[in-house]
């Protein structure tokens, strides 16, 4: 028999991938499904990004390239993180990465020896526990209640850290709920962290640019109090439309970079230089942006508004990123069963909420489509929940 890595055998499959992988296959079969299953923005990266990739292959930047990011995409990244987000990370404290999710990776397996507890909060993005476990360590879920609201709470962390505990993952706006961190909670974490001098946070703002109005990203980084301990990790696929480039980033001080860099050293090498130029680029795209923004906004609006119409089901109003957080009133079914139904009854295609860690009967769907698809998906689940309740 092989002998292959215990702790990678034992990994689960990405759930949304493979949704996505699902929806894709029954759109061929049958064009009127819909599918609101994936975490991908349906628009085009905007064009200026596009010409200085172009610009920069054609000129042959194509080669290695050397260190932990570019530096003019490091300096700007921290002028970023300075003016948007409050945050005093130096450019020897940024790491650019494949993507997000190695990002993560990356500062999972820099603090996490065998048997090391990372605790991360329910709802949870699907990669969190399986990534804990690539790295050796113990995935410790914290389970936020849907009845309040999924507040995050000094009394709930206390519940689940113990001496084994190196680091808690946070991930505001958050996947799947929509929810932004509030100023109450990010206090909560402050003195959380200040409680326990040997724990890292590491803060996933991957949508940090996608918030509604009378909503405002709090990073835990900007806290000087707690600073030195918190990665902030973040990106460019959900707020640029860049998901098949894979560029993103942590911030750290310069100590924690160095020891991430010996990692990326021998796994990744460098990530290609003319995307990083790119990535450069769209950090000054602001009005591509906030375009972007405002249409996700009026897709959330009337996507959420049609939903809460449809008797038996509930969804409160997203605060930031592109999901609708749905709960469905369907007797004896959990989320999975829900998913099948709306599924096989109203051809739309979702991912359960079982998949993020919480069988609520809740579904997430994703609005970052043409609202042609979301309204024929309320047309769809109107029916199928009508046929239900008879």
């Amino acid at each position: 028999m092989l002998g292959f890595n215990r702790e990678i055998l034992g990994l689960q499959p990405s759930r949304s991938m493979t949704f996505m992988a699902k929806a894709k296959q029954l759109r061929a079969q049958d064009p009127e499904v819909v599918d609101l299953s994936g975490g991908e923005p349906d628009f085009d990266t905007p064009q200026k990004i596009r010409d200085e990739l172009y610009r920069q292959v054609a000129a042959g930047y194509t080669h290695y390239t050397v260190g932990a990011g570019l530096p003019e995409l490091r300096e700007r990244i921290v002028k970023k993180l300075k003016e948007e987000n409050g945050c005093d990370y130096p450019a020897e404290g940024i790491v650019v990465t494949p993507g997000g999710k190695f990002a993560i990776y990356l500062a999972v397996r820099t603090f996490v020896d065998a048997g090391d507890e990372v605790m991360y909060l329910e709802p949870a993005w699907v990669s969190y526990p399986s990534i804990i476990e690539a790295s050796g360590g113990r995935p410790v879920p914290v389970r936020l209640s849907h009845s309040d609201n999924y507040r995050i709470t000094l009394e709930q962390l206390e519940q689940h850290v113990t001496d084994r505990t190196k680091m808690l993952i946070i991930n505001y706006p958050n996947n799947p709920t929509g929810r932004a961190l509030s100023r109450v909670e990010a206090d909560a974490l402050e003195q959380f962290l200040l409680r326990h001098p040997g724990l890292m946070l590491l803060s996933d703002e991957v949508y940090e640019r996608i918030l509604y109005t009378g909503n405002e990203n709090i990073s835990m980084g900007s806290y000087a109090s707690v600073a030195s301990r918190v990665i902030t990790m973040n990106g460019f696929s959900k707020s640029v439309a860049m998901t098949g480039w894979r560029v993103g980033y942590l911030a750290t001080t310069p100590e924690i970079g160095a020891v991430m860099y010996k990692l990326f050293q021998h796994t990744i090498t460098c990530v290609s230089g003319f995307i990083q130029k790119a990535a450069t680029v769209a950090l000054d795209c602001t009005e591509e942006i906030e375009e972007m923004r405002r249409r996700y906004e009026r897709r959330r609006d009337m996507f959420v508004e049609g939903l809460n119409a449809i008797d038996g089901v509930h969804c409160a109003l997203p605060q930031g990123a592109f999901y609708a957080w749905v709960r469905f009133d369907i007797p004896g079914m959990g989320s999975e069963a829900v998913c099948d139904y709306i599924l096989k009854e109203a051809k739309v295609v979702g991912v359960p909420g079982v998949a993020y860690g919480t069988d609520d009967s809740c579904v997430r769907f994703s609005f970052a489509t043409a609202e042609e698809d979301l309204e024929r998906a309320l047309i769809q689940i109107r029916a199928a929940m009508e046929r239900v309740k008879k």
